[in-house]
């Protein structure tokens, strides 16, 4: 076991946990902060997405020990009333099913517009291809991702 501390949605925590536990455990079990989720455990579905500095990062494989002092955000700290230009869009376009898969693919989306404000359809595809959506949204992701940049430059 090792202390942490850690800087999560601009708080910081202080965390008792062995040095290899991934961060999706760390938000979840020591920090009760739900919205991450556990998809496939293998950095393969994106379920798991915070950002690490900003950086959209899949936190299901991260060690805790990794993190330093970085500052980590996840979908309950992207905005304080869940108004977010990316969250506004996927509200406007109904992207929502099951919704297990969203806060990951809202977290991705977040971070790619931040890197890339006026998108082509082959960088949202491209981007977001590592994100999986068993209810098969895609369609809805990318016209909400095309909203939330709009919205963004106007």
């Amino acid at each position: 076991m090792a202390t942490y501390q850690l800087k999560v949605n601009g708080k910081s925590h202080t965390v008792e946990v062995d040095p290899t536990t991934p961060i999706l455990w760390v938000l979840r079990d020591h920090l009760q902060l739900l919205g991450t989720k556990f998809g496939c455990g293998i950095t393969q579905c994106g379920s798991c997405t915070i950002h690490v500095d900003g950086t959209a990062t899949r936190a299901c494989q991260l060690p805790v020990s990794s993190i330093g002092n970085s500052e980590v955000t996840t979908i309950e700290g992207l905005s304080e009333n869940g108004d977010h230009p990316v969250q506004k869009a996927w509200l406007e376009h109904d992207v929502y099913q099951c919704g297990y898969c969203q806060a990951g693919q809202i977290m991705t989306a977040a971070a790619f517009l931040k890197s890339n404000p006026n998108p082509s359809d082959e960088d949202i595809e491209s981007t977001m291809a590592g994100n999986i959506c068993r209810c098969g949204t895609y369609t809805r992701i990318k016209a909400a991702i095309k909203s939330a940049a709009q919205s963004e430059l106007s």
